[in-house]
């Protein structure tokens, strides 16, 4: 169906025609046009409708009549009738001689405009860097480590280490590099017009680049956001980054922040830094001709550093000298008289290079990536706050270096191990890996895994106190054989008597340790050395008793913390927490503490190592008026001489030895000199705190561990050769000979024992072919002939576990022992 539209009322096509005819035609045109365009534009389809009732108020009204509508081809033929006349009048407007000039020039107006809208636009988006970075900023990669008290042990990457204050710039340094690179510096906002109009010139009358035109805002603006490329982009970029600079700092806080961060050649960053590395100076005592200097480098770092070319940076600092006079900074007469001066050097290492505790730094580094993410380290700025006392870890760098001089070279050991820790926090207070860092990096104090022989014990005598036990409990003092493994003490001395648990550590009796070890079971040992902090391999075997498995120092000394912390272990930490560029905390360090023995117990372990201290093996670790506790330990042919002490407010321990595992001839008593020497300067000042009494009621106590008996074992009393203390008492003649012949029979004996059924004939053969002996420290009452007798290897089982499995592994380096 065709739509139709109304027929105009004839008046109007009347009042169009006449129109049309007049001379105002182009003024009347566009109403005529648009009634008929908007009749074409919305036609009104032909619809029945429903006859309405009449109002009442318009029954009596003439009714129009209705348009008479046109057909869709006489509408057509009306449109050029229409837009003739606006085509004429645009031909007429055309053939003006403006026209066209006009047209182009408006075309080109907001073709300009909309570029130039469009460019700022991406300028602005592509320097959305916020400007808050310009004094925070560090280069990537940088990292400072400092001490508890704040002092810096080691920094990473090109950072400054002297930094200067805006409000404490010297005025010859500030003359001389505004001299230098921006003499308009007060004048403009961050772009200055008239010197890059300067530098263009004087770059033209030379032929060559000899006048940058990049202010000191500008400078700062790449240094802290952008990098080295030579492009229109970047150098527009620079300029906007400056001007938003100039708009947030003020003058002072922009050149402070340039001056700390240019590079200035031979590795120094910052004026500081440079001032010391060329002249040994402090920035406030430069002199003009070595202010000058330093400000002549900035164009060619490397070409321009008087260390790497003299005659170059002479030549550069003349330049200055002469544009600080230009610039109205000095007179004429003081350039050249400055001028004549020669350049004079005192050169001095970067103290941006220089490491304290070069041993506990490494161990940060590597501890580091496990709380920070390696893309934040590496975006730079970092300050990680250690744990480290700087004072005392002086202090035991001087004692470990004094050991291993003055004792090292009779008692043929090379190297030493000291670390600290603080047991209620768990904080390592110091760590020396070793006596010469720069000669060797492997840290002995969480690298080197050595037998820490009889200073286990206290683990294995505190599950056996926790299990019930009195240590008044007595043992054998006795050679005996157990399933094809044989204990030894020291030098063969046995009493022949029973000996108190007591008595027994004190003088670290190692048979009565292994029958300990029988009533307690291994699995309660081994998980009360996991809860203390020993993550090493553990095996149930019966050398475990005198310390044959190996592990760190750090482990060790980690594990006796838990004795002056009320039994409770605290892990230990060197990290307590790290900054980033803008001084917020990203990791702060958690300890974790976990209950290992009830105080009861604990308190009663304490006073058995008290006892080695006031009376025993460690007598050369007291401390006058204070309680101190520990244990020595000599492993096999004493490879490891170690002594691990504490008193209520810190634990130490130390190790003895080589890196070859060649035996020495010294003692473990050399370990607690040591840590005497070191202890008695780190309390000083700290006051006297003393250990939980023991409880009155020692036996029949409840356990809070339970043992678990061997099961399985077959035991051997063997004969005594030589009863310590008493010769009468000897089951064989003291004689050479009576003595050889009652040890081949005690061989014997050994070779013909029976073992439990289910112990594997194989394993009874390998095991008594394979000898070792296991002893612990030997006494300072023993004599140098006890030290030097003849010592034989005895061997290892493979011993069986509380069910009877015979094939449990032997712990490692099962060899000689002392």
């Amino acid at each position: 169906m065709v739509p139709t539209v109304s027929s105009p009322d004839p008046s109007t096509v009347a009042t169009v025609s006449s129109e049309e005819s007049s001379a105002s035609e182009e003024q009347e045109l566009q109403p005529a046009s648009s009634s008929v365009l908007t009749k074409v534009a919305e036609p009104e389809p032909q619809e029945e409708l429903t006859p309405q009732p009449e109002s009442p108020v318009k029954r009596n009204r003439k009714r129009r009549q209705p348009r008479k509508a046109l057909t869709f081809p006489q509408l057509v033929q009306t449109i050029p009738q229409t837009l003739s006349p606006i085509g004429s009048q645009l031909k007429k407007v055309s053939q003006h001689p403006r026209f066209w000039l006009f047209t182009g020039m408006g075309i080109g107006f907001t073709s300009s405009a909309i570029a130039l809208g469009w460019g700022i636009s991406v300028l602005e988006k592509n320097t959305q860097e916020s400007v808050e970075e310009v004094l925070v900023y560090s280069p990537p990669g940088t990292l400072k480590i400092t001490s508890s008290d704040g002092a810096i042990l080691q920094e990473i990457g090109p950072v400054s280490h002297d930094k200067l204050k805006a409000n404490a710039i010297p005025p010859l340094v500030k003359q001389a590099f505004i001299a230098s690179e921006d003499r308009r510096f007060y004048d403009h906002r961050g772009v200055d017009p008239q010197g890059i109009l300067r530098a263009a010139f004087s770059n033209l009358q030379a032929g060559d680049v000899v006048e940058g035109a990049s202010t000191i805002t500008q400078q700062l603006a790449r240094l802290v956001f952008l990098n080295q490329d030579r492009n229109y982009g970047r150098k527009i970029r620079e300029m906007r980054l400056a001007q938003k600079i100039e708009e947030k700092y003020t003058k002072n806080e922009i050149l402070q922040q340039y001056l700390n961060l240019i590079y200035l050649g031979s590795g120094a960053y910052g004026v500081a830094d440079a001032a010391h590395a060329y002249f040994s100076k402090t920035p406030e005592k430069l002199t003009l001709a070595e202010a000058a200097t330093l400000a002549g480098i900035v164009p060619a770092p490397s070409r321009y550093s008087p260390i790497e070319n003299k005659e170059l940076a002479t030549k550069r600092r003349n330049e200055v000298l002469n544009k600080m006079a230009d610039a109205g900074f000095i007179t004429p007469e003081q350039a050249q008289a400055t001028i004549l001066e020669p350049l004079t050097l005192k050169t001095s290492p970067l103290k941006r290079f220089n490491r304290q505790a070069p041993y506990f730094t490494d161990y940060v580094l590597k501890q580091l990536p496990g709380y920070v993410p390696e893309k934040v380290i590496q975006a730079g700025g970092l300050t990680v706050e250690t744990t480290l006392n700087l004072a005392w870890q002086k202090h035991a760098d001087e004692v470990v270096r004094k050991a291993v001089s003055q004792y090292g070279q009779w008692q043929r050991f090379s190297e030493a191990a000291l670390v600290t820790i603080d047991p209620r926090t768990g904080q390592i207070k110091t760590m020396v890996g070793g006596k010469d860092f720069n000669n060797n990096q492997f840290n002995r104090v969480t690298q080197a895994k050595r037998q820490p022989g009889s200073t286990f014990k206290p683990i294995l005598y505190a599950a056996a106190i926790a299990a019930g036990l009195s240590p008044d409990k007595t043992y054998l003092n006795a050679p005996f054989t157990v399933n094809g493994y044989t204990p030894e003490n020291y030098g063969d001395k046995y009493t022949g008597a029973p000996m108190s648990l007591r008595e027994a550590l004190k003088s670290s009796v190692n048979v009565v340790a292994v029958r300990l070890l029988l009533d307690v079971g291994w699995n309660p040992v081994i998980k009360l050395a996991r809860k203390m902090g020993i993550e090493s391999p553990l095996e149930p075997t019966y050398s475990l008793a005198l310390g044959s498995w190996v592990m760190t120092p750090l482990e060790m000394t980690s594990a006796y913390g838990t004795f002056p912390n009320k039994g409770v272990h605290v892990s230990s930490s060197a990290i307590k927490r790290v900054l980033d560029r803008h001084g917020r905390v990203i990791y702060q360090s958690q300890a974790k503490f976990t209950p290992a023995l009830d105080p009861e117990s604990n308190a009663i372990s304490i006073s058995l190592m008290r006892g080695v201290v006031t009376g025993g093996t460690g007598r050369p670790a007291q401390l006058g008026d204070r309680q101190v506790a520990g244990k020595t330990g000599t492993s096999d042919k004493a490879r490891d001489l170690w002594f691990i002490g504490y008193i209520p407010q810190l634990v130490t321990g130390i190790w003895l030895g080589n890196d070859n595992n060649t035996p020495t001839k010294g003692a473990s008593t050399t370990a607690a000199i040591m840590w005497q020497q070191f202890m008695v300067d780190a309390v000083k000042g700290m006051p006297v705190e003393y250990f939980p009494a023991s409880p009155k009621k020692l036996e029949g106590r409840k356990p809070t561990i339970k043992a678990e008996p061997l099961k399985g074992r077959r035991i051997n009393n063997l004969a005594i050769v030589n009863p310590a203390g008493n010769n009468d008492n000897s089951v064989n003649s003291s004689s050479n000979d009576d003595s050889r012949r009652s040890r081949r029979r005690r061989r014997r004996n050994r070779s013909s024992e029976s073992i439990d059924n289910n112990q594997q004939p194989t394993e009874t053969r390998r095991s008594r072919r394979r000898r070792r002996r296991v002893t612990d420290d030997n006494t300072q009452a023993q004599s140098s002939s006890g030290r030097s007798s003849s010592r034989r290897s005895r061997s290892q089982n493979n011993s069986t576990s509380t069910t009877g499995n015979s094939s449990l592994p032997a712990p490692p380096s099962a060899k000689k022992s002392e």
